[in-house]
């Protein structure tokens, strides 16, 4: 082993989350649990790793993610297994396994590991919320996905969101359009970066979400995939438009979206906010994936989904001072100085009740004691000593009144006065 000093730092590009901000969290993702939960949508857990096949099959051998920020790594059985980069193929690699009753809606919240620069609200272990709805071709189930996200991010507070669509076309029209764009840029080949200049070839989709100012000049005028849709795609991407103009979803048509996996097709979309920084203000992208189950060895199975990034979200709520949330106070904080079992039964029959409470150890003062419980948030002490245990009573004193006057009741009455007094202070039961 190295004689070097250990660096007790969390690794570059990852991140602590302790309390009081994991309350946050956790309010975010319960929310969101409630939102795609009243629309069907069910909690699936897959693992972080899985087959490097999974993503090399379904994200894309060409994709910028496989191919230069994916963490791969060969484990003890010889398996070339990778850290999940992204959400989506892992719950289709788990539908195609297990084979659930169609249509399948799913979520998940999971953490997600690209080697990349560490940006704003983006590491290299992150963290994402999405779904995934497996089945329907419908281009109703595409409205319904994006306006999920759209009123769950607008819920939050949100206000200066853009979301920006478009249609990937499909396996009928897209390889003609691919071709097109192919020779176009090939004449303009001097102009874009290295990295597209190299990969032209292979994927020229990829040039036109290049921010890189020679790329962007390069497609400035290019044709467009959405005019030359097939007549299916054009009618599925004419109903998405209508349907989310009828539930008030406002949005761009941008030609230059086509996001970074291989398997969209179809209908794509982003939200970004406009309260950050141009470079760093995706909060959430998805779109239709009608072939991706195939290749991952399933039966053909349209899919739509989409993902977004927990550190993004709530950077862009702090942007916008939205989203406040505090940590739920403790109903109790139980002081003990009779240096029994009394107070330790006493927090346990409180817990058991559904109270939210805690308590001191180690056999401090009463001063120190009533310290941790005014820091603690609580909004009565419960104080067991000598006297409250001999008459088996339990004294009570409020902690978040100007009047602090202290009062003793019944210790079997004591779950019935702290609920008493938490349903009676500003926010009830919160």
């Amino acid at each position: 082993m190295s004689d070097e000093p250990l660096d007790l730092r969390a690794p570059k590009g990852t991140h602590d989350v302790l309390f009081p901000d994991s309350a946050r969290w956790e309010a975010l993702v319960a929310r969101f649990a409630a939102a795609v939960e009243a629309a069907g949508y069910g909690l699936a857990v897959t693992p972080a790793f899985e087959d490097v096949r999974v993503f090399r099959r379904g994200v894309g051998e060409e994709s910028e993610i496989v191919g230069k920020e994916m963490y791969e790594f060969t484990d003890r059985g010889d398996r070339r297994m990778a850290l999940r980069p992204e959400g989506t193929a892992p719950i289709v690699r788990a539908y195609v396994q297990h084979r659930p009753a169609l249509p399948w809606k799913a979520w998940y919240v999971a953490p997600s590991f690209r080697y990349e620069e560490p940006q704003a609200g983006r590491y290299r272990q992150h963290h994402q919320l999405g779904i995934e709805a497996l089945g329907p071709s419908d281009a109703d189930l595409d409205v319904e996905v994006v306006a999920l996200a759209n009123d769950f991010l607008r819920g939050l507070g949100l206000e200066r969101l853009v979301l920006r669509l478009n249609s990937m076309g499909d396996g009928t029209c897209r390889p003609a359009y691919v071709e097109l764009l192919r020779s176009v840029l090939a004449e303009r080949r001097g102009q874009l970066c290295d990295e597209h200049r190299e990969r032209l070839e292979a994927n020229p989709l990829r040039v036109l979400d290049c921010k890189k100012p020679g790329c962007v000049a390069a497609t400035a005028d290019v044709p467009h995939l959405v005019d030359h849709l097939c007549d299916a795609c054009t009618d599925h991407f004419a109903r998405v438009h209508e349907g989310l103009f009828s539930l008030g979803v406002p949005y761009e048509l941008d030609h230059s979206l086509v996001r970074g996996f291989d398997y969209y097709t179809r209908t794509t979309f982003e939200f970004s906010s406009a309260a950050m920084a141009a470079a760093q203000n995706g909060v959430c992208g998805g779109g239709r994936y009608d072939g991706l189950v195939e290749l991952l060895g399933g039966p053909s199975t349209p899919g739509i989904g989409f993902g977004l990034g927990i550190e993004r979200v709530l950077l862009a709520c702090d942007e916008e001072k939205a989203f406040p949330t505090d940590p739920a106070p403790l109903d109790a904080f139980v002081v003990d100085t009779a240096g029994g079992g009394t107070a330790r039964d006493l927090a346990a029959a409180l817990r058991r009740a559904g109270l939210r409470v805690d308590r001191a150890f180690d056999g401090r003062s009463m001063k120190a004691q009533l310290k941790l419980a005014d820091r603690s948030g609580a909004r009565l002490a419960l104080i067991v000593g000598p006297n409250e245990v001999a008459g088996g009573t339990v004294s009570v004193r409020p902690l978040r009144e100007t009047d602090d006057e202290q009062w003793s009741v019944p210790r079997s009455e004591a779950v019935d006065e702290v609920r008493r007094r938490r349903d009676e202070s500003p926010g009830g039961g919160r």
